[in-house]
């Protein structure tokens, strides 16, 4: 059924669940949550969400405190380890906060709730409080834990005092060989702060230096009786203090069967009071359960849709209806009209009631289901080269070999995907079956033709959902036992669709009585507007390019010009015609390409830079350039040569 929690977002459900749960072991108990199949457990369940709710409304939110650090205590306590002081803190707390939840539950006793009484089995450990709040403070082991460590305290205190008096002494006395005038501790050690050059004068050791290695700490040996006190001392110290934590760690495990009753009734509560507390958010109600197929939804409201923009839904089946049972139901209705809202919601619906869950509506009546199947969205797949059609028809294939009697199967745009005619004769082949076999199904489709069998098939009732024709918006409601209709045609004709256009459609749709899609014909398109000249696509005029001939002949090349076969030399390469300028005796002449030969390329008679005006210019024409080049005025000769098309 996982595909079915992901199609309805069932598993979104759960994360809105989990946000109310305080203990991991009741968010590991909704992370697996699923259906109950046994009446019995279900009925418990919904006792149990319906018990949390009652004293929510009437007492308000419980304390309920986390169990994982307890656990993790009791688990080394109980191996005979020793828990540090932060582990025994952590099961005061959950001790004391059991404490406030059992008081929390005998408050909760007068709503009468069977949940209520499970105060009765927590221990408030008040002498496993108390004791270790009295050992241990601010995550240290107090001083009057015990008369042994207060007294080791005390002669550590006194031993320090002396420490800094000798100290004290030392320094004033060996003024002239210290840098500082003050006693500094290095590395738990008490020192005199000598310089370099004095270091021999006096006796102790040295722990350490400065950074500059001008200055020297020395412990004087003075004062070692008293710091191999105080280090025998503290030792003793460490000793009574583990003493006290192991006694401690004793007693939490003496307590860990009260313990461990508590940490489970914390997590059984927390469990119960989540769905209670989603009940109470969703402002939702309790489901009336039943093994008998009949589903019934009053003002059923999408759990995971806004409220100030979810419009309830009324909703049944299973009911008599004009002497029959209904079975089925086929949804039609307008695009976004909420067809696939609704069929989401009653499949949700029936997950989270099966679950134990209360549900966002003024009431519901949900049956026992064995299983709930789906086929909701596009399903299409690239990497399995499965079309839509396909992949839709693979899973209803799935759930037809799943279905029994018990089952409530939700199908969604029935048949879609493929040429309408076949679609629709897979549509009522599926929903017969469906019918044969007894179970529960809600099917949406656009095909009038499935709406005509729903008509007249037994146990099948169409429905539709509203649409406002003045304003063009679906208004999401329901109505059973009458057939909706797509309104493809008047929301075209409202929003501006051509006149011509849509009398045309409506022909072609119901202007023929054909029996099926090849009796169709379809005549062309009469006494329509001319189509609009704007927007026109303006094509590129292509560009001409020479033959491919004409473009191995350069300036300079010799050539034969024929039928005559003259020599002559290119002055022009070839334009986008194919003809060049090709100089003869002196005089020059327009020639087509295929009227050339090449003799020699100029790269093999002149140098490379060479110029070719000494070829083409006449002396009067180079010396006039010549004058131009200099910047000279005045003259006014037609440099362009005159140029004849050779015949």
């Amino acid at each position: 059924m996982s595909n079915t929690f992901i199609t309805l977002e069932f598993e979104r459900i759960r994360e809105q669940l989990l946000t109310y749960a305080a203990t991991q072991s009741a968010k590991e108990r909704i992370m697996e949550l699923a259906p109950h199949l046994q009446e019995a457990r279900l009925r418990g369940a919904l006792h149990e969400t319906n018990d949390a709710r009652t004293i929510l409304d009437h007492i308000g939110t419980p304390p309920i405190p986390d169990t994982a650090s307890v656990r993790a205590a009791l688990i080394l306590a109980e191996k005979g380890g020793m828990l540090l002081p932060e582990q025994l803190l952590s099961a005061a707390s959950f001790a004391a906060a059991s404490k406030r939840l059992k008081a929390y539950l005998k408050r909760a006793e007068t709503t009468e709730t069977s949940l209520s009484y499970l105060g009765t089995v927590i221990d408030p450990l008040e002498e496993l409080t108390l004791e270790i709040h009295r050992c241990i403070t601010g995550a240290e082991v107090d001083s009057n834990a015990t008369k042994a460590l207060r007294e080791i305290r005390r002669q550590k205190e006194n031993t320090r005092e002396q420490i800094k008096l000798r100290m004290d002494e030392l320094l004033k006395s060996h003024k002239k060989f210290c840098t500082d005038s003050f006693v500094s501790v290095k590395n738990g050690h008490y020192t005199l702060p000598v310089s370099k050059n004095y270091k021999n004068q006096i006796s102790g050791t040295v722990i350490a230096t400065s950074s500059a290695g001008s200055t020297c700490f020395i412990e004087p040996s003075a004062i070692r009786k008293y710091t191999e006190k105080l280090a025998l001392l503290e030792t003793e110290e460490a000793i009574e203090i583990d003493k006290i934590l192991y006694t401690l760690s004793v007693l939490v495990a003496e307590n860990s069967t009260a313990l461990l009753l508590n940490a489970e009734t914390v997590e059984k509560l927390d469990f119960a009071f989540a769905k209670g507390k989603m009940s109470l958010e969703t402002d939702a109600c309790a489901p009336e359960i039943g093994t008998g197929r009949h589903i019934k939804i009053v003002q059923g409201r999408h759990p995971l849709l806004a409220r100030d923009i979810c419009v309830p839904v009324d909703f049944e089946i299973g009911h008599e209806y004009r002497g029959q049972t209904v079975r089925g139901v086929v949804i039609t209705g307008p695009n976004t009209g909420g067809k696939t809202v609704t069929l989401k919601l009653v499949g949700l619906f029936s997950l989270m009631a099966q679950c134990g869950l209360h549900l966002p509506c003024k009431s519901a009546e949900i049956c026992m289901n064995g299983n709930v199947l789906c086929d909701i969205g596009d399903r299409q797949d690239i990497s399995q080269n499965l079309s839509t059609f396909s992949a839709h028809i693979t899973n209803v294939i799935d759930i037809l070999n799943e279905t029994g009697r018990d089952s409530l199967v939700l199908l969604d745009e029935l048949g879609s995907g493929t040429d309408p005619a076949e679609g629709m004769g897979i549509a009522v082949s599926i929903l017969e079956e469906l019918r044969r076999r007894g179970c529960l199904f809600l099917a949406t489709t656009h095909y009038a033709e499935v709406k005509q069998y729903a008509e007249q098939a037994e146990n099948i009732l169409n429905a539709r959902m509203t649409f406002d024709r003045e304003t063009l918006r679906p208004e999401y409601k329901l109505v059973i036992g009458e057939a909706g209709e797509s309104c493809a045609f008047y929301i075209a004709q409202r929003l501006g669709y051509p006149p011509h256009l849509l009398k045309y459609a409506q022909q072609v749709t119901y202007g023929q009585q054909r029996t099926t899609t090849a009796e169709r014909r379809f005549e062309p398109l009469k006494d329509a507007p001319a189509a609009p000249k704007k927007n026109r696509v303006e094509k590129a005029v292509e560009k001409k390019t020479a033959p491919k001939h004409a473009l191995q002949f350069e300036t300079g090349d010799s050539v034969f010009v024929y039928p005559g076969k003259k020599i002559g030399i290119v002055y022009k390469p070839s334009d986008e015609t194919g003809t060049l300028v090709v100089q003869v005796q002196g005089r020059k002449y327009r020639v087509k390409h295929n009227r050339l030969k090449l003799q020699t390329k100029a790269a093999e008679l002149y140098p490379a830079d060479y110029d070719f005006s000494v070829i083409f210019d006449t002396v009067e024409t180079r010396k006039a350039r010549h004058k131009m080049d200099k910047g000279y005025t005045g003259i006014s000769a037609d440099l362009d040569e005159h140029i004849e098309d050779m015949k």
